[in-house]
């Protein structure tokens, strides 16, 4: 068994959860203050819908953005020398795109369960609106949005489909666990193929307790503020 896809794996996973925790909240927190139902309801589809499409057809999509032959792809190529297609910068965009609607669902339920009369309160103490996200919002949503990153965590581990159609599956640098697993089943190597499945087995029961023990602790802290 090989250690570099379990790294390469790791590293994208990492890379990805940083950008989708914060571009997660910050646009949770946006979709919430916005006035128009309607409005809200086309954002919130077009957010959600790598959630509920086959990551391949996103791969698609992030071909068709980030392809040398695309005016973007070509256009970082030829004046940047950057090429994104086959590269574990790939690996990061696809699992980065694929694991956002999670993180942000997640924040926006937190956003929205946060009682509105502790907000006034801020605001009437003369609170900006920054202080009041992060002294007000933030610490009362932390257990559901910490949730959230927790299965944004797992889901860009875990990506396969939209990774194999941007990044492709290069030893040592796209191979990530899920396309190791598939590699080494179709070479026949059922050995090593079970490794690596016990190996993300064990990274996904922790992510599944890491997750009960923030929504624990989130009961935990709602209760404790009724009781006050």
């Amino acid at each position: 068994m090989k250690l570099s896809p379990i790294l390469i794996s790791m590293r994208t996973a990492s890379a990805a959860i940083v950008i989708t925790f914060f571009l997660g909240i910050i646009i949770a927190n946006w979709i919430v203050k916005i006035k128009s139902e309607k409005f809200k309801m086309i954002l919130d589809g077009i957010l959600t819908l790598p959630m509920v499409l086959p990551p391949t057809v996103m791969g698609f999509f992030i071909l068709l953005i980030f392809g040398v032959k695309r005016p973007l792809g070509k256009f970082l190529l030829d004046f940047l020398s950057v090429k994104i297609v086959f590269s574990w910068t790939a690996t990061v965009i696809a699992a980065v795109i694929i694991s956002f609607p999670i993180m942000y669902r997640s924040a926006r339920c937190s956003f929205e369960q946060v009682d509105q009369n502790l907000i006034m309160a801020g605001r009437t103490l003369g609170m900006s609106e920054f202080q009041i996200f992060w002294k007000i919002i933030m610490p009362l949503a932390l257990p559901g949005v910490a949730s959230g990153g927790v299965l944004a965590f797992a889901r860009g581990l875990g990506e396969f489909g939209a990774t194999a159609m941007i990044a492709g599956n290069i030893e040592n640098i796209t191979r990530t666990l899920p396309l190791a697993i598939y590699a080494e089943v179709a070479a026949g190597n059922m050995d090593a193929a079970m490794n690596y499945v016990i190996i993300v087995m064990t990274i996904s029961f922790a992510v599944i307790v890491s997750m009960n023990y923030f929504t624990l602790r989130g009961r935990k802290y709602l209760s404790k503020d009724k009781i006050k």
